[in-house]
């Protein structure tokens, strides 16, 4: 069913009619392969249909939709929390009151200090949910007003060259920090996993997502090496692979005490699934009981690490593509940053 642009009595409450929408839009498309309370899910995209009438109400729904497991939500709501906001503050009477230069304003003040990664993720959100208002309004005699937007001049993006290199580790700090893992005091019931975790990280390259989420039917022996099926952005499935050796001893102390629900590989004392910001704490904590400090010290610089070797040691770009799982092999090619043999033809120029 559609409905006439400005649908409600003031533009606060069209807009959040429109975000409500928009939302459970979202909901529905993104992947439901975590969701842990689907009758709560259902609940939730019917309050949806009926709206919201604050921001705040709707915004601690999106934080209840996040923990039920549809954690990417929050990466088109956030942007648009913040542009309601500032239309708010702006004094806008009519949703036909926003146009291509307002959002550009809104870009250019609100993103000044975010990576250009947060900055794709606010254009790419905007740009979706006025496309969405486009192909949903009408009014009563058939006229449908039409956003179009693209914001493709926007300036705001440094590109490529403003790309930070990511943080990694060398070689020798590699070894220290696997040195760390097996020494740092963890508590008796977690030790045997958080060192499994966070070894199943450094060897294969998964992202942090993709590691507390492991099902133990994608946890396959095979020879001497276990083989991990990951599912990764999008829901895309690919696989690992980690040597037996690395992780037995790790195994078979965390099987015998392990009690997951859902068929988790790994899980907190409670059964639950584990947190990003958790391992991301551990790792940054094993860090620094060796003395290694980084630009960023979180677990997913553990990724970079891997990628950053694997290219050194193979020089193969597809290899690293392929074992991270990026769609793009121009995504994977940050990971050339430093190759010493290339550096080192450099230095007899003259």
């Amino acid at each position: 069913m559609k409905y006439p642009l400005d649908c409600e009595s003031t533009f606060s409450k069209t807009y959040l009619f429109w975000l409500s929408r928009f939302v459970r839009n979202k909901i529905t498309g993104l992947s439901n392969r975590q969701v842990k309370d689907k009758d709560r899910l259902a609940q939730i995209l019917q309050q949806l249909i009926k709206g919201f009438d604050s921001i705040e109400n709707l915004k601690s729904i999106i934080k209840e939709v996040r923990n039920i497991g549809i954690n990417s939500i929050h990466v088109y709501f956030i942007p648009l929390e913040k542009l309601y906001m500032f239309i708010i503050n702006f004094g806008a009477n009519s949703m036909k009151e926003i146009d291509e230069e307002l959002l550009s304003d809104f870009l250019v003040t609100e993103t000044s200090t975010l990576s250009d990664a947060t900055k794709k993720n606010y254009r790419i959100a905007l740009i979706t949910f006025f496309g969405y208002i486009d192909k949903q309004n009408e009014e009563d005699n058939g006229y449908v007003y039409r956003y179009g937007i693209e914001l493709k001049n926007w300036g705001g993006l440094s590109g490529k060259s403003g790309t930070k290199l990511p943080s990694f580790m060398q070689k020798d700090e590699v070894q220290r920090f696997i040195d760390g893992i097996h020494t740092y005091p963890f508590g008796a019931k977690v030790a045997s996993r958080n060192r499994l975790i966070i070894k199943t990280i450094l060897y294969t390259g998964i992202r942090v997502s993709e590691a507390i989420n492991i099902d133990l039917k994608d946890f396959n022996k095979d020879g001497n090496a276990y083989i991990i099926q990951v599912r990764g952005k999008g829901n895309k499935p690919r696989v690992v692979m980690i040597k037996e050796s690395i992780i037995k001893k790790d195994l078979d102390e965390w099987f015998n005490i392990k009690c997951c629900n859902n068929n988790l590989l790994f899980c907190n004392q409670k059964g639950k699934p584990l947190s990003q910001a958790y391992i991301s704490s551990i790792v940054e904590k094993i860090l620094l009981s060796v003395g290694i400090r980084k630009e960023k010290n979180g677990a997913h610089m553990l990724r970079h690490t891997f990628a950053t070797l694997l290219y050194q040691k193979n020089k193969d770009l597809i290899l690293v593509q392929e074992s991270l799982g990026h769609a793009d092999i121009n995504t994977s090619r940050i990971y050339t940053h430093f190759d010493k043999e290339q550096l080192v033809r450099t230095t007899d120029i003259f």
